[in-house]
This record gives structure tokens, C-alpha cells and sequence, in this order.
């Protein structure tokens, strides 16, 4: 007998619903997007639909993994968390707390066990040695809006279902599902727009799905996008087009900006950009007067040497077209799990820095292209040890040759990963979540960045196995070792101490739905959760937007309702108007120009005028069918238009003397690899582009499929050196390399 059970599916940033087919072993047999899903309303794309194969993947690791002197062997789970707590304990008793390192990866936010547990472990850890997968991908977003708005986190999305007007630089969401910007079915969205009238300019290097679906397309050279966005500022002050609307008065540093932009005319910025004068003044125009407008950029404008900057400048333009926190402009959206009443600080970074480099510390974390460099480097403070948690550095990183020999150096690490992959090879101790089927799941972060509000809790579809951890638990008694409680620990503590502490917090916070009142009160109606995430997770959403807020509005959300009568997930309404609630600047206001951002300006302005240096530049792209490194395994995803080649434009392919198919070397200061050319006209001339994710060719692995389609690293050839200063996120876009052909 089959039986259906619903959820979110956990593969990427859309947050689609799942129908789930599943026999009576547990083994999903079928897939279908879930019609009754208020938000995906069915909409499923391949990786969605490949859910069961990824769940079922015979490569997956069901137990620990040890590493002795012939490879890694199984293990009980009792044995392994003794050995990590045995070595971790002699690693800081020699060398002290920073002398371990925690790494987290980009699948860490795709669960609700890394949302939750990431944070204490870190916390528990002591260790400013904290590098995650945002410096390879987002960070330049969150140093911008941390610095206009006060909250790193604080992140606007396009309000694509009321939009006149789009605006997006460096961003393919039909190829990527959208990025920072939650939006199942994108493409429907987007074709909606046009629909009802409206217009859509892509800028980008490449011609991507995305922008041959778009009425413009603008080819852009590669990392010049924030000249740009700074001739677009330009034309908008200088012809009189800036029109704050209801944002009067709310914005600080407007006249600064306007001094700063005054260099960056269209004529200046075309030789950088390879962008017509007119062309700009035209993208002007139609951004200020269409009726609702919104400015996106996304990985293409982070990872680039002036990611903060162009980050900082599509929030601009949205400011001074009157189209931030406006119904069809760039809003916030309102997480039901995210209380308003949260005490903020504004934000700041550089409150350390980097022991080798120098580099400052941005959400309590530093650039992981500087995590190579805390291995290697003699003295106090080296890094000795790793935990890397749901992560991929060694195909994920720049310089990732430098990156892969350093790991294996290591005196001890620990990786939670369900794969022996590139990175988790070297680990002493591999600890493996449970298959997808079997986890809960609920979107802490994407919720957060939804383009409608929206919940969805799912439990696991799949019973676990007597004696068999969840993620959760995993990553609890990671942390309790780490607190030096021993591995085994009472994880129900650790989930009561981190419910009593914010209970203890939220009742002293005006404005809060529990203010006053007495936090044991409190826990006693939260009553006993059947596990600790989900415990954690009924507080929240009771102290949210929408929560009953223990007793306050008993219409409001709970765990138990979200889960039992909205199983498709519920629908919160449109995003609606909350600069209030967002606004945490220590000015109360806006930050249209700050400081440091004006500062970084000169960078840009040295370059005005001048001609683009000659040669090839690289730039990464995306696979519908890929998730970095994740999915590769799967033989549905991989092979077909998912192929690891180098495109490059026909023109320059003559140039060189490369035709279709011809092997290539490519070579930049970092490295050198050597792949298959596809020649194609939808990359700009001067450019060549690899994917970014493969390279699945070293030993000691156990993906079969992943080695069968390896690939090459595209990060063997960009540079750890290479970072934009104001966030310390790595430069994968704008590579200067050579290409000749060989064979």
C-alpha cells in the first residue's frame, strides 16, 4: 500500500511543496509538486522532482565514518561522538579555543537542524575562527543593508507579483530558482510581469535563460557592475529624476550621494562597462518613471572585487525612485517565525580581524578565502582542528587546491555531511544526517526572504530508525561536547536552556507579546514538544508576527497549527509596508552613504575613463539541474545541458583557433585545469565561463555517479587573494585567464 505525505522541498532557495508517494518500506516512489501549496501552487522543478532519487541514493552514508591509516570505516554512534570529544578536548587543551575552526555550509540553511544548532555550537566552540559559505556567495548584501538599514538581515526582495518594472544584474533565477529572493515558480512570475505590461532588463555577460526571456537584454563586462548602478544614480540626479515619495525624510546622506556620483557620467562609465551612454541614460529614464519598479542584483554583482558596493547601489536606486517598501517596489518580508520586537544593535563589522591577513570579522565571521591561510601559517592561534558542517569548501572556495592541501594537514576534523565527498575525505570523523525523507523541515532563512509571507512546517515523512540520531540531535551533541558536557550530555537540556534563555529575554522587551510576564508561565504553555527543534520552533512562531503570542491572540500561530491545519503551508498575505519595524540605524534613518562605502568609491573612480584590460575574463554560471556541489550524484541531474564545459564566444574562439568540442587549457595566477570548449554567442565577446561545483576527481571519495561526470574545478583557477574589501567575499567573477587550445 502507498501512502502521500506532503513537504517543502529542501534543495534550493524556491520553497516549493512536495506530494510524496511513498511505499510501505519508506522509499519515495513518487514526486509531484504540491498543488495545494498557497505559495508553489504546484510548480516543480527538476531538482524537485529528483527528490526521491537524491533520498534513495545508495551512496549516501547511513552510519559514522572513521578515518584510520586504510580510508574511513564504520562506526557506532556512541564511538564516534567519544572520538570527537577526546580530540577535540586535546586540540584546545594544547592550542587553545581558537585553534578550532568551524566551517558551515550552504545545506546548513537548507535545514532546520543547521538553522537552529549552527549557532549554539559556535557559541559553545568559543572560537573566532567562524567561516561559512556566505563569504563565497552573499556577504557584500548583508554589509550593505546592514549599513542602510542597521540589520544585516534586513534583506528587501522584488515584489514580482505587483511590479511594473524589473530591473536584475547578475541573476539567472530560471536557472537558479532565485537567490535571496524566495519566489517558487519564478519564471511564471516573471512572464507575469509582462503580462500585465510590464518590463524587464537583464544585465549579465552571459545571455542566460532569464535574460532571453526578458524585453532587454544588456551585456555587461564582467565585475563593472557597479559602475553601472552609479551612472544609473548619476542620470537620475542630474536630470532631475529622484523622487524619494513617501521616503522624504526619511533618508540620511542624500546630498553626499549625490557628490559622489557626480563623477560617474554615462560617457565615463561606457569604456568600463562596454555599456552604450545612451543606453544607461535610457535604463534611467525607464526606472524612474515606470508607475512600480524594483532593482535586483544578485551572486553575478556579490561575487566581484566591488560586491559591497554594487549591493549597496541597487538599494539606492530603489530608494531614490520611491520604490523601497512599496507594494511593487523592494519590500521586506515578514517571517512568522522572526518576532518585530527584537533589541537591535546597528550594525558594524571589523570588530576583529583575521590573524594572517588582517581581514575584518562581518557577522561574527571571517572570508573563507583567508581559511587556507589560518592553516598553514605557524603561530598562536593556527588553526588545528575543523568542523565543517553541511559544506563543500574544497570544490566551493577559491584557490581550492591551496584549500585541499591545507585540510590535509589538519591535526583533527569532523565533518556532518551524508557524503565522503572532496571536502568530508579528509575527516577523521564523518557524522551523516539522515536521508531528506526522514528530517523535518522548515525554512528559518528563506522564509525570511519569501516574496509573499508565508509558513510551512513538515514533519518527516519517514520514521528514524531505532537508535539512529536526526540531524538535530547530531548537531546537539556537537554542541554540548563543545561546552564541555561530554558527548553524552542531556541534549533535552541544552534545547530547555536555549527556550528559557530567550522566554528570559522576551518578557523584559517592550512591545513584546509576553512583556512582564513570568517566563516559567510561559514554558509551562509551550507544554512537551515530542522533540527539541520542535519545542524551539513553537516558541518562535508564538512570539511572531502572526503567533498567538501564549495566549495574547488565540487565533494567532502555533506549531501545532501550522502543522495540522495548514499541511500544504498557510498563506500571511502580500508583503506589506515595515521600514519601522526593520530601521535599526543609530541615526533612525536611512544610510545613503556610509562612510566606509564612500571611501571604497575611490577604487572605482581610478578606474573612469580607461579601457577594460585585454584578454579573456572568467565568470561562473548556474545549471537548473545543480545546486553546487549537492546533486551531482544523482544521475537524473547530471549530463545533457548540465555539463561542465568552457563556453566562449565564437569570435573569440576563431581568435585562438578553438573550435566546438576542442580540449583547452585555461590558466589564471592561481592554477590551471583543462576542459571541453562549447562555443556560443550568448557569451559577450572577451568572456569564457565555466560552472561552478564540479571537479569530482580526487581520490578517496564515495560518489559514484560524481565521479563518473567529474567535471573540472572551476576554482582551481580563482584567487584566495582576491577579495572585495568591505565584506570579505571572494572574487569569482572578472578572473583575468588565458585559454589556448591543446591536443
Amino acid at each position: 500500500m502507498s501512502r502521500t505525505a506532503y513537504r517543502t522541498c529542501p534543495l534550493c532557495e524556491a520553497i516549493c511543496g512536495l506530494e510524496l508517494t511513498l511505499d510501505d518500506d519508506g522509499r519515495v516512489t513518487g514526486v509531484r509538486g504540491d498543488s495545494a501549496d498557497p505559495l508553489s501552487k504546484g510548480f516543480l522543478c527538476p531538482k524537485g522532482a529528483s527528490f526521491g532519487s537524491l533520498d534513495a541514493d545508495p551512496d549516501r552514508l547511513h552510519a559514522p565514518l572513521l578515518r584510520d591509516g586504510s580510508g574511513h570505516v564504520e562506526t557506532g554512534w556512541d564511538e564516534a561522538f567519544a572520538v570527537v570529544e577526546r580530540r577535540l578536548r586535546e586540540v584546545v587543551e594544547r592550542h587553545g579555543k581558537d585553534s578550532v575552526a568551524v566551517y558551515l555550509g550552504n545545506p546548513t540553511v537548507h535545514s532546520i537542524a543547521g538553522s537552529l544548532y549552527s549557532g549554539p555550537l559556535v557559541k559553545a566552540l568559543g572560537t573566532r575562527n567562524v567561516y561559512t559559505a556566505s563569504t563565497a556567495d552573499q556577504m557584500p548584501k548583508h554589509v550593505s543593508v546592514g549599513y542602510m538599514f542597521g540589520d544585516p538581515a534586513a534583506i528587501p526582495v522584488p515584489d514580482l507579483d505587483r511590479t511594473d518594472h524589473l530591473l536584475m544584474l547578475g541573476a539567472n533565477p530560471l536557472e537558479s530558482n532565485g537567490s535571496l529572493c524566495s519566489a517558487p515558480d519564478f519564471p511564471g512570475r516573471l512572464k507575469a510581469i509582462r503580462a500585465r505590461g510590464g518590463r524587464i532588463t537583464v544585465v549579465d555577460p552571459r545571455r542566460t535563460r532569464t535574460a532571453r526571456l526578458a524585453d532587454q537584454h544588456v551585456f555587461i563586462r564582467p565585475g563593472t557592475d557597479a559602475y553601472l548602478l552609479f551612472a544609473l544614480v548619476h542620470t537620475l540626479f542630474a536630470e532631475d529624476l529622484v523622487d524619494l515619495g513617501h521616503l522624504a525624510g526619511r533618508v540620511h546622506g542624500l546630498d553626499d550621494l549625490r557628490a559622489l556620483a557626480v563623477d560617474f557620467t554615462p560617457e565615463l562609465v561606457a569604456g568600463v562597462t562596454g555599456i552604450r551612454p545612451l543606453q544607461i541614460r535610457r535604463m534611467a529614464r525607464e526606472l524612474a518613471r515606470a508607475e512600480r519598479a524594483a532593482v535586483y542584483g544578485r551572486i553575478g554583482t556579490c561575487t566581484q572585487p566591488y560586491g559591497t558596493l554594487a549591493s549597496w547601489l541597487v538599494d539606492v536606486l530603489n530608494v531614490l525612485t520611491g520604490n523601497l517598501d512599496r507594494p511593487g517596489g523592494a519590500m521586506f518580508p515578514r517571517a512568522a517565525h522572526t518576532p518585530v520586537y527584537r533589541r537591535k544593535q546597528p550594525f558594524t563589522t571589523g570588530r576583529w580581524r583575521s590573524r594572517v591577513r588582517g581581514l575584518p570579522e562581518v557577522k561574527g565571521e571571517f572570508p573563507v578565502a583567508t581559511l587556507a591561510d589560518e592553516i598553514e601559517t605557524p603561530g598562536e592561534g593556527r588553526i588545528r582542528a575543523l568542523i565543517t558542517i553541511g559544506g563543500n569548501p574544497v570544490l566551493s572556495a577559491p584557490g581550492t587546491g591551496r584549500l585541499d592541501r591545507a585540510l590535509a594537514g589538519l591535526e583533527f576534523m569532523v565533518s556532518v555531511d551524508p557524503y565522503l565527498n572532496e571536502t568530508t575525505r579528509h575527516a577523521h570523523v564523518v557524522l551523516p544526517p539522515p536521508r531528506p525523507a526522514q528530517a523535518p523541515h522548515y525554512d528559518i532563512t528563506f522564509l525570511g526572504l519569501s516574496v509573499r509571507n508565508y509558513a510551512r512546517y513538515s514533519p518527516p515523512a519517514v520514521p528514524l530508525p531505532e537508535g539512529r540520531p536526526g540531524e538535530t540531535e547530531i548537531l546537539a551533541r556537537l554542541t554540548l561536547i563543545a561546552a564541555g558536557q561530554g558527548a553524552g550530555g542531556d541534549v533535552g537540556a541544552l534545547d530547555e536552556m536555549l527556550v528559557s534563555g530567550t522566554l528570559a529575554k522576551a518578557v523584559t522587551i517592550p512591545g513584546s507579546p509576553v512583556y512582564g510576564r513570568r517566563p516559567e508561565e510561559l514554558r509551562k504553555a509551550l507544554g512537551d514538544a515530542r522533540s527539541g527543534h520542535e519545542l524551539r520552533l513553537d516558541m518562535m512562531l508564538r512570539l511572531g508576527p502572526y503567533g498567538e503570542g501564549f495566549g495574547a491572540d488565540p487565533e494567532g500561530l502555533t506549531l501545532a497549527k501550522l502543522r495540522d491545519e495548514h499541511p500544504h503551508g498557510v498563506d500571511l498575505g502580500p508583503l506589506e509596508p515595515r521600514l519601522d519595524e526593520v530601521l535599526c540605524t543609530a541615526s533612525g534613518l536611512i544610510e545613503l552613504c556610509p562612510p566606509s562605502f564612500a571611501a571604497d568609491t575611490d577604487r572605482l573612480r581610478a578606474g573612469l575613463g580607461g579601457s577594460p584590460p585585454e584578454g579573456l575574463v572568467l565568470i561562473g554560471r548556474r545549471h537548473l539541474r545543480s545546486n553546487n556541489s549537492w546533486m551531482h550524484n544523482v544521475p537524473k541531474l547530471v549530463g545533457g545541458s548540465n555539463r561542465c564545459t568552457l563556453q566562449l564566444n565564437p569570435a573569440d574562439a576563431v581568435r585562438l583557433g578553438i573550435g566546438d568540442g576542442d580540449a583547452v587549457r585555461v590558466a589564471s595566477r592561481a592554477g590551471t585545469i583543462h576542459a571541453v570548449a562549447e562555443t556560443t554567442d550568448s557569451v559577450m565577446t572577451g568572456v569564457v565561463s565555466l560552472p561552478h561545483g564540479w571537479g569530482h576527481d580526487r581520490p578517496g571519495t564515495r560518489q559514484r555517479v560524481a565521479g563518473e561526470h567529474a567535471g573540472v574545478s572551476v576554482n582551481e583557477l580563482t584567487d584566495e587573494r582576491e577579495v572585495d574589501p568591505l565584506s570579505g567575499n571572494a572574487v569569482f567573477n572578472g578572473v583575468p585567464v588565458t585559454v589556448e587550445r591543446v591536443g
